[in-house]
């Protein structure tokens, strides 16, 4: 067993050999007798040469020790496992160098302290198999030699991917479970506490190269950024690293939570230097357990306290504590290890030569009684590693035993000579339960993924050295079941009054989104209001989500609200308006209708075509009522009359306009023909206009309805909180086709009425009429850019409103001054006036 534990004054690495107490056959040596004197075989531990007895012990790998024996004396004591053979052990100290080790090795292999290559010099008893650890660098110091050997060597230490090469160490087998749901389950604890901005320390070798990419890959692919990377320059199997290249930049970065992945025992210089540098505002995550008893400052406050750990979860090993209280001394003289500590702790007396107290010690004393932060009674995980090797060491002798029986019988009682390299086949099929009912198995590839226990260090005050469990990751179990937390049990790092954050931007809340800052992690980003209709009702969202046509962002944007169905209804303020307006001015018309039939005979009714004006003032009538088709609820009836009835009654009215101003112009212009034929062409060419103009409006408006008529449509943008119904013009050619024939129209009234402003005669209605074409004009011309410019009812408004205005702008301009003198003025609506003013004129008839 070789244990790696980082100071030359300390026990650093053990090297356990197994024995087994049978007849084997050696090879003859010269210094057998010598050898014999040395070793202490049964229970105990053999001292190195030249010892200073003034070291301070590791007693984290001493436990390891105690473990051995202690699971050696289960075995022993059993019946049913390796019956009639009792094992035994030798530990050795390895040195600090590859040298030096593989020296101590080759005087082991040979049982002398010569080192004599490919010789045994014990006949009493034969080892069996080597456990190695905790350090991986040593075993694989070791491996390499055992290798040759075919020796069977079990590695109790943090599992490594390169000790698996079954090509380079085809005899070692490595006890701890992998780690290969590790990264997970530091990703879990990063996501369960909103921790997106970490730092990393790991080791930089090929294993950390590795480390460094699975636990990359998995961060970013659960959104978690890593702030910097800092690679430890590490000589495998040296406690030595260096400290950290960017120590300002690390210490000021905003990453309250850094990883610290690896070989804890290689980073022990690295522990030293966050103790020295008091980095208490900062959350260590550790992949595994560091000897915190090895590590001791001045200072009051612990960088390291509240750190928190990922170990291997190990059931409890039944009756392993009190082993432990019950180890003392006089229990087992020859363990050298258990007087030194009881001459360190309790004051015993000591003799330097023989290694071992002699009185005026404590009573009743006991590692019990020894403060946590030095020596835990409870089992460590290297402790849990080496009780299994034990017991997969005994578990396949007593296999190769069984089978070698058989074979004995087979072959005539022939004594069976033991190699260690036959207990190979057996430790590579190993797979039994312990006795704490975990099962164990060596092959590395059927090696299954293992739960996990979340530790926390408590250290303040210091000297606490507690690591409580206050957590557990079983990647087993479904992904929102793997990781169980007690967060009230957190005692967090000095600085931190409630959950540390870790994040290089703060949460982006509802109703806005994330925008990536330019050049950065993904994680550092800037909060941007949602746009328009458009919301997120969750914390730091990439993109805002567009509300259904249907629905409406509320003004926080983190929710959409159902829109409530609208369109220019009756019982709106505008609908009331516009309802009121169209009743009224039509019953104004059709008063203004009323008094000129009553007032029929009067020259000023009679003048400029009679019945012309009967048409326009009941087309009028209708052209005020026909705003009433835009208001209430739309449906395809109402739809196809809005615009093809407008059409149709405001080509009528323009119609009729047309034909009075063409009457005017040929009552005055044609005068060479005689009476009879100019009352009959003034009488007959404005019939023919209005059916004329009115026959192509009604076959633009065919066309419209043969190939795209409007139809009921919804307008879900015009307004923030509401569906418009409105009517779809369906063909917009076919609407502006019409507004330009009835502009047209217009234009060729104007003119005409123009062209006859001045001609003379007292009832010459040419200028209204030409003011009025004016104000039709202006009125259509001015809503064209308008309407395109608005939606929804406001659009529909508008053209209301452009129908009633153009339509009073003719019914005021052509028939107010003549209601004004019918009804005010009627002394001026006689024949024998009219004479009297127009005596030197030329006269034109009044009604024809």
């Amino acid at each position: 067993m070789i244990i790696h534990h980082g100071h030359d004054s300390l026990i650093q690495w053990m090297l356990v050999w197994f024995t087994i107490s049978k007849s084997m056959n050696v090879t003859p040596c010269k210094h057998t007798k010598e050898w014999k004197k040395r070793v202490i075989w049964v229970n105990g531990v053999r001292p190195l040469p030249n010892i200073h007895y003034d070291f301070m012990m590791t007693l984290r790998n001493y436990q390891c020790i105690l473990a051995m024996m202690f699971a050696i004396e289960e075995i022993n004591n059993n019946p049913y496992l390796l019956p009639n053979t009792t094992l035994g052990f030798e530990v050795h100290n390895v040195p600090n160098s590859r040298r030096r080790t593989l020296a101590a090795l080759f005087a082991s292999l040979s049982g002398t302290e010569y080192s004599i290559p490919n010789y045994r010099c014990a006949r009493e008893f034969m080892s069996a198999a080597v456990l190695t650890g905790p350090s991986w660098a040593i075993s694989e110091y070791i491996g390499t030699l055992l290798h040759l050997y075919k020796f069977p060597q079990l590695s109790f230490g943090p599992f490594d991917t390169t000790l698996s090469e079954q090509g380079q160490f085809s005899s070692l087998y490595q006890v701890a479970p992998k780690d290969t749901s590790l990264t997970l389950g530091i990703v879990s604890l990063m996501l369960h506490f909103h921790w997106n901005w970490v730092g990393l320390f790991i080791i930089d070798d090929d294993k950390g190269a590795h480390i460094l990419s699975d636990l990359r890959s998995e961060l970013e692919k659960y959104g978690v950024c890593i702030a910097f990377v800092e690679m430890i320059q590490v000589i495998r199997g040296s406690f030595l690293t260096t400290s950290w290249k960017n120590q300002v930049q690390i210490m000021d970065s905003s990453a309250n939570v850094i990883i610290i992945y690896g070989d804890t025992d290689s980073l022990l210089s690295l522990i030293v230097n966050i103790k020295q540098k008091l980095v208490t505002w900062k959350v260590w995550v550790l992949s595994s357990q560091w000897d915190h008893s090895e590590i001791d400052d001045y200072f009051l406050l612990d960088a390291l306290h509240g750190t928190l750990i990922f170990s291997h979860h190990n059931e409890e090993i039944k009756n392993f504590t009190d082993f432990i209280q019950t180890a003392n001394p006089s229990k087992y003289p020859e363990d050298v290890y258990l007087h030194v500590l009881w001459h360190s702790f309790f004051n015993c007396s000591f003799l330097r030569k023989d290694c071992k107290i002699v009185d005026n010690c404590l009573p009743n004393a006991s590692l019990r009684f020894l403060p946590g932060n030095i020596f835990d009674i409870a089992m460590s995980e290297e402790s849990y590693n080496v009780y299994n090797a034990v017991y997969a060491v005994a578990h396949s002798l007593h296999e190769m035993i069984f089978n070698q029986l058989q074979n004995q019988s087979l072959e005539n009682g022939k004594e069976v000579v033991f190699f260690p390299w036959k207990i190979q086949p057996f430790l590579r099929n190993t797979r039994y339960t312990n006795p704490a009912g975990d099962n164990v198995v060596l092959g590395w590839k059927r090696k299954l993924d293992v739960d996990y226990d979340i530790l926390n260090f408590w250290n303040f005050p210091k000297g606490l050295g507690l690591s409580v469990k206050i957590g557990t990751f079983s990647p087993n179990l479904l992904q929102s079941q793997q990781l169980s937390l007690s967060e009230h049990m957190i005692q967090w790092p000095t600085g931190f009054i409630e959950n540390p954050h870790s994040v290089c931007s703060e949460s982006c809340g509802s109703g806005f989104r994330k925008t990536p800052q330019e050049g950065k992690a993904v994680c550092c980003f800037d909060c941007t209001p949602c746009p328009q209709n458009e919301i997120s009702n969750e914390t730091d969202m990439d993109q805002c989500m567009k509300c259904p046509e249907s629905h409406y962002a509320n003004s926080e944007k983190n929710y959409c609200l159902q829109k409530t169905v609208t369109f220019l209804n009756y019982d709106d303020p505008l609908g009331k308006a516009f309802t009121s307006m169209s009743l009224g001015l039509s019953s104004l018309t059709a008063f203004v209708l009323g008094v000129f039939v009553k007032h029929r005979d009067t020259p000023i009714v009679k003048a400029n075509n009679r019945a012309l004006s009967y048409i326009l003032l009941i087309t009028l009538t209708f052209c005020f009522l026909c705003p009433l088709l835009f208001i209430g609820r739309p449906n395809t009836a109402t739809c196809i009359l809005q615009q093809n009835t407008f059409g149709l009654l405001f080509t009528v009215a323009l119609s009729t306009v047309l034909a009075k101003t063409v009457t005017v112009v040929m009552a005055f212009k044609v005068t060479a023909l005689g009476s009879m034929m100019r009352r009959l062409m003034i009488s007959r060419t404005p019939n023919t206009i209005i059916p004329l103009c009115t026959t192509i409006q009604l076959l633009l408006s065919g066309i419209w309805l043969a190939t795209s008529p409007p139809f009921v449509d919804t307008d879900a943008h015009s307004e923030h909180e509401h569906i418009i119904i409105v009517c779809n013009k369906g063909s917009a050619i076919a609407f502006h086709g019409i507004l330009g024939y009835l502009g047209f129209l217009a234009l060729g009234s104007y003119l005409m009425a123009f062209l006859s402003r001045n001609l003379p005669d007292t009832f010459n209605e040419a200028k209204f009429l030409a003011f009025s074409m004016l104000v039709f004009c202006s009125v259509w011309v001015t809503f064209l850019p308008v309407y395109h410019s608005t939606k929804g009812k406001v659009m529909v408004a508008l053209e209301v409103s452009s129908i009633l205005a153009s339509s009073s702008g003719i019914l005021g301009l052509i028939f107010a001054p003549k209601c004004y003198i019918v009804l005010l003025r009627p002394e001026t609506n006689i024949l024998h006036h009219i004479k009297d003013k127009t005596h030197s004129r030329k006269k034109i008839p009044f009604e024809t």
